[in-house]
């Protein structure tokens, strides 16, 4: 009884050690991508047609845990490519070195915190950069509660505030741009990484304030309204025009895919990254973001084959920034080397 019961444990043994091998065999190379939830719809596009372009032989897994978890993975050599809806920062760019991970830092797009309203509300269209640091800052927290305090015209009624999670790279950026520190806020309000929850909550609130970026908001104009940002010159609502002139200021950014130097090695992460800046300009208009000028895919490409690594960032985050402002930095003839 025992002999045959080891026979039989054997045999499964020896199917499974097959199985395993015939697996292996004919396993498809997987491109591991993570990140923020902003550039992910731009990279899960590209990602699918690029499948389809190689006839599902080259597997992509594209998942979201905001520029913050994403850049924590990617330091750590866990994943080939990172998502970034902002500049790599300082005590990243020390991880990575830490952990001999080099990268080329490669700008996809251009995006547009949007500030947004339940088209309930009639008192204000617009606000001042000044007005929305009054609601955010870290000071008023328990303190700032009614529209009323902002400003006297508006009515006595509760603020419900809504905003992308403190892990992202949106919630770094807008409290930068708007607070003067990056992650200094209130908390209490209802933060989610879901930008599709974020808007719902605004639809269901007439009180309600949200900020969230562009391409989740074009997609619902019909649920919610767009505040336009006054930042001393006027106030201007996100469009393709407004963030193409420069003139929506201060929440247009750039926004990023980092690139593992050793991943780029592999044939499969090499061809991807190839693809995706040959087909960046149409993609990213697709998915509503707003795409930059086809000579900086190029250069990009170039960046990338020539594998300059590094950032020209200097581990800072950078509020204000033009598309031409970034076409010339990019374009410096030497990266700083991390």
């Amino acid at each position: 009884m025992f002999r045959q019961r080891l026979t039989q444990l054997s045999a499964l043994i020896a199917l499974w050690l097959f199985i395993s091998g015939s697996g292996n065999a004919d396993a498809q190379p997987v491109i591991l991508i993570d990140g923020s939830s902003t550039v992910y719809p731009i990279t899960k596009a590209v990602a699918d047609k690029f499948e389809a372009a190689k006839k599902n032989t080259i597997k992509t897994s594209v998942n979201i845990s905001g520029s913050s978890g994403g850049f924590r993975k990617f330091c750590r050599g866990e994943i080939d490519i990172v998502n970034a809806s902002r500049p790599i920062l300082k005590h990243e760019i020390k991880e990575c070195k830490n952990a001999r991970v080099q990268y080329v830092e490669i700008p996809v797009a251009f995006d547009a915190v949007t500030v947004a309203i339940n088209p309930a509300n009639s008192w204000t269209k617009a606000m001042t950069v000044a007005e929305l640091k009054k609601i955010w800052e870290p000071a008023a927290q328990g303190r700032i509660t009614r529209w009323s305090q902002i400003n006297p015209t508006w009515p006595d009624e509760s603020i419900k505030l809504y905003g992308a999670d403190i892990d992202s790279g949106t919630y770094d950026y807008f409290t930068e741009a708007i607070i003067g520190k990056a992650r200094s806020s209130r908390t209490d309000f209802t933060q989610s990484e879901n930008h599709t929850t974020l808007i719902d909550a605004v639809a269901a609130e007439k009180n309600a304030l949200g900020f969230f970026n562009f391409a989740y908001y074009i997609e619902n104009q019909d649920k919610v309204a767009a505040v336009a940002i006054n930042n001393g010159t006027g106030a201007v609502l996100p469009s393709v025009e407004t963030v193409e002139n420069g003139s929506y200021q201060p929440l247009s950014r750039p926004i990023f895919i980092y690139v593992n130097i050793q991943a780029a090695e592999k044939t499969e992460v090499k061809e991807f990254v190839e693809f995706y800046m040959k087909n960046a300009l149409l993609i990213v208009k697709e998915v509503k973001f707003f795409s930059l000028p086809p000579r900086a895919y190029a250069t990009m490409l170039e960046h990338f084959n020539k594998k300059r690594v590094g950032t020209v960032f200097d581990g800072i985050s950078a509020v204000g920034l033009t598309i031409d402002d970034l076409i010339r930095r990019e374009g410096r003839l030497e990266f700083e080397h991390h």
